[in-house]
């Protein structure tokens, strides 16, 4: 029977870089397991090292995941902001740009994870659905107001709601990470990510109607 501890313990072949150990198995099993079935002996476990190491460098679970979304989730709100604040394209492009990216770097990997966990365990975890929202939630919803206000003032977008139109802009994502989750509550049938996004993308940027109607804004 397979140990799902039994790999070599990942702070014996970098043992300068222990924090990240540590944080890469948190991650591992809050994605996994959820918040609430994850212990910290056992994150310990799959980094290689004694609980009482881990506590060394964060005081409990709950900032263990706060490091964990922070080391994780910060660098692409970083990388993102930049590629709006230097866009030289279209915003059309640039709308196509950001969304492929935060697929790229969140909804194709195990980070999607974190906001599955979000959703299924933030009402019995308040504090931490406050950090989630101040910290990385509201960050994201800032950049997709800059996207696109940036479209309307050069012309390229007519004028919008853009604060509503960011919430209906980040549902559609959010739903196709939660499909791409292993444990489905659904069990809806896999989807072709790359075909829904640029069926998203096409939606957002054309809309339904093959010319404007005489009863729209």
């Amino acid at each position: 029977m397979n140990c799902p501890f039994s790999s070599t313990p990942r702070w014996a072949r970098r043992k300068e870089a222990r924090p990240q150990e540590l944080l890469a198995a948190a991650l591992d099993l809050f994605v996994e397991r959820g918040f609430a079935a994850t212990r910290l002996g056992d994150v310990a476990a799959l980094a290689g090292v004694s609980k009482g190491t881990l506590y060394l460098y964060f005081e409990n679970k709950e900032e263990l995941f706060k490091a964990v979304v922070r080391e994780n989730m910060l660098p692409v709100l970083d990388e993102a902001e930049d590629v709006i604040d230097g866009y030289g394209g279209s915003s059309a492009d640039l709308f196509r740009d950001i969304v492929l990216r935060w697929w790229q770097r969140i909804g194709a990997t195990k980070l999607a994870g974190i906001t599955k966990l979000m959703m299924a365990e933030s009402g019995n975890f308040p504090e931490l659905a406050t950090f989630h929202r101040e910290e990385i939630s509201q960050r994201g919803e800032a950049m997709i107001v800059r996207m696109l206000q940036r479209g309307i003032e050069r012309g390229e977008f007519r004028a919008i709601d853009v604060g509503q139109t960011a919430n209906v802009l980040i549902a559609p994502v959010i739903m196709l990470m939660m499909w791409q989750q292993p444990f489905n509550p659904c069990h809806v049938e896999a989807v072709d990510a790359a075909s829904y996004l640029d069926s998203f993308i096409d939606l957002c940027l054309h809309g339904l109607l093959s010319q404007p109607h005489a009863g729209s804004k």
